[in-house]
This record gives structure tokens, C-alpha cells and sequence, in this order.
């Protein structure tokens, strides 16, 4: 994916170190049991959960971040005591053989769209077009009102070539597409679109310059499916309710962004909309809260993980109650004859 030092530490390493450190820290609270309220019946008893392993786990990573889709669930399952089947993608084949390696060195050891307003250009750039727009949680299209269409496009391409200079191509920053196979898909979603900016090419190093696209239509191919590369439609909308509309009428998706200064419209699109995840007036942040799990709903996936969130995604709640030998009396309660005084407790 040609990333720099720099953006492989914080896109793949930090995360890692992250999840790795809270679940150390945190384990034995997740673990311990948990109380839950009783009844008259029991309340003599002690009733709790009690966390399980699932048992044998199997982790399939994604190539598009290959270390950290991989690593933090397998720290989670680990720490619910699960046995972890690891298969790493093998489109990222250097990646996969520092996975195997990394574990050989622990075997015998015991121990995780739209923006119907006032768009924030660096904010959007910054989460559309990072690893080269191939993150499963960017920003797959904007919704905006036509009469601001335009100044949406002149904020972005100023804020690309800010990040990235005037040769994008160049740019340590900028990464490129994993694949010609991949390469060639997304040109494909680019046929017949008005390209606003950007659409330069080069298949021999997989290289998808930055692309804004206008005047998008709704039924278009490049709004059927997950674009996963450099590739940002700008569908237009004249209302908050059309925008969502436009989102209920399309497959759950796994992250939602509303940008707004009004507290009261991020609330209605929160409401009034299902998503795996959402931020508001920012992209992708809700997936870096250690606190927040991170998972889809629906066609967006099932599931979540995230510190406490992974380790009860790979453990079976258990109910468990045991009773008191004692206070017989209050077992009469449950006993036959049966009696109105009995109901009536």
C-alpha cells in the first residue's frame, strides 16, 4: 500500500499497542462476574454472569489495514480465553508473514455516510483519501444541497493539495491501490461520472489520483457499491429529510457522519437513522474511542469489538445461580398447594 513510516505507526501499530495495553489493564474487571438484581425468590441466592470462553475463534484479516484488522480482535479473543484461528489476507503477503512470525514467537505462551451540511473540507479529506480511500469506515459519498456543491469541490481540492502537495503522486503521504484488480474495478465505477478533479491514472504502480465527482446520480454504478478507493461522489439534496431518505432507502451502512452546528439536526439524523457507528462533524474518530464499540448492523455486518467489547463478543454470558440451602421458608412460596395468600405476595 506504499505508506510511510509514519502513517503505518498510526494507522496499524498505535491501535495495536492501544487495544493491547486497556485489555491488560482492564481484564480482570471484565472477567469478574457480574451481579444482577433478584427477586423476593432468590434473594438469599447469588446470581451473577459469568463470562465463558467461545471457544475456537477464527480471525479473518483485510488487506487494506492488515496488521491492526487483524490483531485487535485476536487480542480480544485471546483475552476471553478463546483458541484463535488466524488467516491473514493474502493480498497483503508481506504483512501475513510478519502475522505468522509474530505468532510462532507466542506459541506455548499463556496469557474494529453521508453529510447533509455544512461540510468540513480537512476533516473529510483527511478520512476520504488516507491509505488512498481504501478504509472500510471513510466517507463512501457526500450528500449536500446543490447550491453549495460547487464550494464543497474548491475546499477539497485546495485541502488535497495541502496535504499532498501539487504531485499527489509523489507524495509520501498518499498511498496507492492495492491491486490492479482493484485498480480496475474502480475505474470502471468512474465510467460515464463527471469528474469535478482529479481521475489521473497509472495502472503499472496502481496509482488512483484523488477524484471528486458532481452531478452524481443515485442509480449510478459508483453508488452501488463500497467504492473502497480515491473516489468521492457529491450527491446533491435539498432538505435534511431528503438526505434521510436517501440513506434509509440503501443497505445500513457501517459509519454515518452528520456535520452540522446545530445540535438539535445531528439528534433527528441520529434518530432518525441506523448505522453501525457515527460521528458528527468529523470522520472515522468513533472507531479510535477504546469505550465505543466498533462493529456494522444489518448488511453492514454483526458484532462489535473494542476493548470490553471484543472480550464480550468472544465469551458466552453465562447464567449462574446458586442458592441458599437455608431459608426454606421462602421456597414454600413456590411449592404446591397453591393459594390466594401465596398470589398475592
Amino acid at each position: 500500500l506504499l505508506q510511510s513510516g509514519p502513517n503505518a505507526y498510526s494507522h496499524e501499530i498505535l491501535g495495536v499497542l492501544g487495544e493491547l495495553a486497556l485489555t491488560m489493564e482492564k481484564l480482570p474487571s471484565w472477567a469478574a462476574p457480574q451481579a444482577v438484581k433478584k427477586n423476593l425468590l432468590t434473594m438469599r441466592d447469588e446470581a451473577y454472569i459469568g463470562y465463558e470462553p467461545l471457544g475456537v475463534v477464527l480471525v479473518i484479516g483485510a488487506w487494506n489495514y492488515p496488521f491492526v484488522l487483524v490483531m485487535q480482535p485476536l487480542i480480544g479473543a485471546i483475552a476471553a480465553g478463546n483458541a484463535v484461528v488466524v488467516k491473514p489476507s493474502e493480498v497483503s503477503e508481506n504483512t501475513a508473514r510478519l502475522v505468522a512470525e509474530l505468532l510462532r514467537l507466542w506459541e506455548g505462551l499463556t496469557m474494529e455516510k453521508a453529510c447533509p451540511l455544512l461540510p468540513s473540507p480537512r476533516r473529510i479529506t483527511w478520512g476520504k483519501y488516507m491509505n488512498c480511500g481504501q478504509t472500510c469506515i471513510a466517507p463512501d459519498y457526500i450528500l449536500c444541497d446543490p447550491s453549495i456543491q460547487s464550494k464543497v469541490v474548491e475546499n477539497i481540492k485546495a485541502t488535497l493539495k495541502e496535504f499532498y502537495g501539487e504531485d499527489v503522486k509523489s507524495s509520501p503521504d498518499y498511498g496507492k491501490i492495492v491491486n490492479q484488480r482493484h485498480f480496475k474495478r474502480i475505474l470502471g465505477l468512474l465510467e460515464g461520472q463527471k469528474i469535478a478533479y482529479g481521475g489521473e491514472t497509472d495502472e503499472a504502480s496502481c496509482f488512483i489520483a484523488p477524484t471528486i465527482l458532481t452531478d452524481v446520480s443515485p442509480e449510478s454504478k459508483v453508488m452501488e457499491e463500497e467504492i473502497f478507493g480515491p473516489v468521492l461522489p457529491i450527491v446533491t439534496v435539498r432538505s435534511v429529510d431528503e438526505a434521510i431518505e436517501f440513506i434509509n432507502l440503501r443497505e445500513k451502512p457501517l459509519a454515518l457522519y452528520v456535520f452540522s452546528n446545530k445540535k438539535q439536526l445531528i439528534r433527528r439524523v441520529i434518530a432518525e437513522t441506523s448505522s453501525g457507528g457515527m460521528t458528527a462533524n468529523d470522520v472515522i474518530m468513533h472507531s479510535v474511542v477504546p469505550a465505543l464499540p466498533f462493529g456494522g448492523v444489518g448488511h453492514s455486518g454483526m458484532g462489535a469489538y473494542h476493548g470490553r467489547f471484543s472480550f464480550e463478543t468472544f465469551s458466552h454470558r453465562r447464567a449462574c445461580l446458586i442458592k441458599d440451602l437455608r431459608w426454606e421458608v421462602l421456597n414454600k412460596l413456590r411449592y404446591p398447594p397453591g393459594s390466594t395468600e401465596k398470589m398475592n405476595l
